[in-house]
């Protein structure tokens, strides 16, 4: 298992680990799931998947719901014959799969168009308001599907997300049984590859990817939360410059970011540490 912040290069390291010694590389990344995003989630090129097997990238389609539950699930299913290579920087789909996850009931559709309704008409602090102290003070309450997620299952099924995960069964990776390397990436060395990453992403044509999308754009989607691409459609519908929406993109992806090296300092002090700038020197 390889998880670390983005643009840190997990994925050169999977690839590496993959020619050398085999394996399927996994995808734990919860936005480079979905189909219409290619180049703006850093999704490995053809380049790289002709070298190694990779599952569970670009399969779901922009409208689904793709749940942590879903990911698991899928990873489950996987052919058992290849070693599984999971990279991604999910802290969420990490959890799960070394610590389990707990069998919450679907949300119903009119609970979910519910809470869409309110989080446009109310906003997302009133949603928070409305969750368990306990709940508020363990999930990122700026990150809004996280909200909407707490908010509908204690509205479809009457208790608290953290009740649910109170009862979780036994873990399908226990992390004893695992090699789990997490890559510390320093945000003065990670700052600048986050700049020019997207830089290149522009030039590779994200910027049509975001246009591709427009028709069908919904902030509500869980696709919708592509680091990126609320400022790309921003600038698509004339509301900013590209210049603007480049440099409000850079600015949410290293806050995205220091979330994710945040969550990995709290949660994953048993992982095998690499520094990361030392592996780009690497010849792998």
């Amino acid at each position: 298992m390889i998880a670390g912040p983005t643009a840190s290069g997990k994925s050169a390291l999977a690839l590496a680990i993959a020619r050398r010694g085999g394996g399927q590389i996994v995808n734990a990344d919860a936005l480079q799931v979905f189909a219409d995003w290619q180049v703006l989630t850093a999704r490995p090129p053809v380049e790289e998947t002709s070298q190694a097997p990779h599952a569970l990238y670009g399969h779901v389609d922009w409208a689904r719901n793709y749940s942590v539950g879903d990911w698991l699930r899928e990873v489950a299913g996987l052919p058992k014959d290849l070693r599984p290579i999971i990279v991604g920087g999910t802290g969420l789909y990490f959890r799960a799969l070394t610590e389990g996850l707990a069998e919450i009931p679907p949300t119903p559709p009119e609970v979910r168009r519910e809470a869409t309704d309110r989080l446009e008409r109310d906003g997302l602090a009133a949603l928070v308001d409305e969750l368990d102290a306990e709940v508020r003070d363990t999930i990122d309450t700026a990150n809004h599907m996280r909200v909407l997620r707490a908010w509908e299952v204690a509205r479809a099924t009457g208790r608290s997300i953290r009740r649910w995960q109170a009862e979780t069964p036994p873990p399908l990776f226990p992390l004893a049984a695992c090699c789990p390397i997490v890559l510390d990436a320093p945000k003065a060395w990670l700052s600048p590859r986050i700049e020019r990453r997207f830089d290149l992403m522009l030039s590779q044509g994200a910027l049509d990817e975001a246009e591709a999308v427009l028709p069908k754009w919904d902030p509500t989607r869980n696709a919708a939360q592509a680091i990126g691409a609320p400022e790309l459609i921003a600038h698509l519908r004339g509301e900013i410059s590209l210049d603007t929406a480049r440099d409000r993109a850079i600015v949410a992806t290293q806050q995205y970011a220091k979330r994710q090296r945040t969550w990995f300092r709290a949660r994953m002090k048993d992982w095998h540490p690499i520094a990361a700038e030392d592996l780009a020197k690497a010849d792998l």
